[in-house]
């Protein structure tokens, strides 16, 4: 199964999540577009892993802002065709670039890599005052796409009344939750794994 992980914002935490996704199902890793450095690739490999094998971008730009902004500095146009998901034996982890409607092109999103590479869409939600209608408001984008959505893994400070509500509108399972943590490493990442093994077929 090839999984797009994808947030309600730029910082949403989808490269903690997917290193977590790439621990928990033995998963490979692939970042279609990385905008700006360090990269997100980079940071996974680090978190996860020997056996986790990262696959190279499809597009990298050198500018750290939305990818249509980034290429056009670069000089380059983001084309959806470009997005082949790469061979692998495994399951396959991927990462999109910011928020689900942050532009490609003049024409296309970043959600609209979904499709073409992936069996089901894995969302990151932030906790902040505000996320409740970022979430539903992607949750509605997701939905009016009819993209499969395994469920929503939570990051942040628990807030347990933002949760419900999310949930209980979304009709989603919660897969995670992430609470801050002083460290963030491969042992972070390994205990979080389990806890998500535990609910992934539940």
């Amino acid at each position: 199964m090839n999984y797009f992980v994808t947030g309600i914002d730029t910082d949403s935490g989808k490269t903690l999540v997917s290193a977590i996704l790439c621990e928990a199902l033995k998963a490979d890793y692939w970042k279609p577009v990385q905008a700006g450095f360090p990269r997100d690739a980079d940071t996974v490999k680090s978190l996860t892993s020997e056996s986790v094998k990262i696959f190279p971008e499809a597009y990298t730009l050198n500018t750290p802002a939305s990818p249509h902004a980034a290429a056009a500095i670069d000089g380059v146009t983001i084309e959806l065709a470009k997005f082949v998901a790469p061979d692998t034996q495994n399951d396959l982890v991927i990462e999109g670039a910011g928020g689900c409607l942050v532009p490609l092109n003049d024409t296309n999103f970043v959600i609209d890599i979904a499709p073409e590479v992936a069996d089901a869409v894995i969302l990151v939600a932030d906790l902040y005052l505000g996320s409740i209608n970022h979430t539903l408001l992607t949750v509605e984008a997701l939905q009016k796409r009819e993209l499969p959505v395994k469920g929503i893994i939570f990051n942040g400070k628990s807030n347990p009344e933002s949760e419900r509500i999310i949930l209980h509108h979304s009709g989603l399972p919660c897969l995670l939750r992430i609470t801050p943590e002083e460290t963030i490493n491969h042992e972070t990442v390994k205990r979080y794994a389990e806890r998500l093994k535990e609910n992934w077929n539940a």
